[in-house]
């Protein structure tokens, strides 16, 4: 019976936090099981019904996850883009167990080169399916796609109960675009003159806030 492995990320953008990457593997027979649990991108799901389905993929399929933290990202983006990183972690979850035919939620502008970058960092020839929105078109990655997300928050979660005492004020989401998370970040700046812990460096937000920072100095 053909096997299928979907793979997916969660936490690419953040500013703070590690980017998470699952993949779900499955036999033929088990697509309608995923259908019946009525997956889909996980953003698509209230964080209860992420847990509760990740609960039962974990205990009904093999998984497995990598956890890229803020540093490993920043000293590996010195040597090749995001993107490059993002097909590297792929193919490291794609070769822990073969599988038929993989598919990939791409994260390049080109789905082809993302397939085939992914493709030559397996140690082995598959059949490679990489699509934008995979996680919306496949069942198998709409569950990598929970697991990922799952994982991230829960990663969140540790850093948050961690940092947040020191400043009595919330962490939020980690990505740039939420205001929580740009105050906190500048406000730990200001006051440790440098980033948290478990912050990406190399990231717009980090130099783009260091540069307000040191603007305000010379006033």
């Amino acid at each position: 019976m053909e096997l299928t492995c979907g793979i997916d990320e969660a936490g690419r953008g953040p500013v703070i936090g590690p980017m998470v990457v699952a993949g779900v593997w499955i036999d033929e027979a088990a697509e309608q099981e995923l259908l019946e649990l009525n997956v889909k991108d996980s953003k698509k799901h209230s964080p209860k019904r992420r847990e509760e389905l990740a609960a039962i993929i974990a205990e009904q399929f093999y998984y497995r996850l990598q956890v890229v933290r803020a540093a490993d990202i920043d000293t590996l983006r010195g040597a090749m883009t995001l993107n490059e990183l993002e097909a590297h972690v792929f193919a490291k979850i794609g070769s822990q167990k073969r599988a038929d035919t993989y598919y990939l939620d791409s994260a390049s502008t080109s789905e082809a080169w993302f397939g085939e970058r992914f493709q030559s960092g397996l140690p082995f020839s598959a059949r490679v399916i990489s699509r934008h929105e995979a996680d919306d078109i496949y069942p198998v990655v709409s569950a990598a796609s929970i697991m990922a997300k799952v994982e991230r928050d829960r990663q969140v979660d540790v850093i948050a109960g961690e940092l947040e005492p020191h400043l009595d004020m919330p962490l939020g989401s980690g990505y740039p675009s939420d205001i929580r998370t740009r105050r906190f970040l500048k406000t730990w700046m200001q006051e440790h003159g440098d980033v948290p812990p478990y912050t990406r460096r190399s990231w717009k937000t980090v130099q783009k806030i260091r540069g307000e920072l040191e603007q305000n100095t010379l006033f």
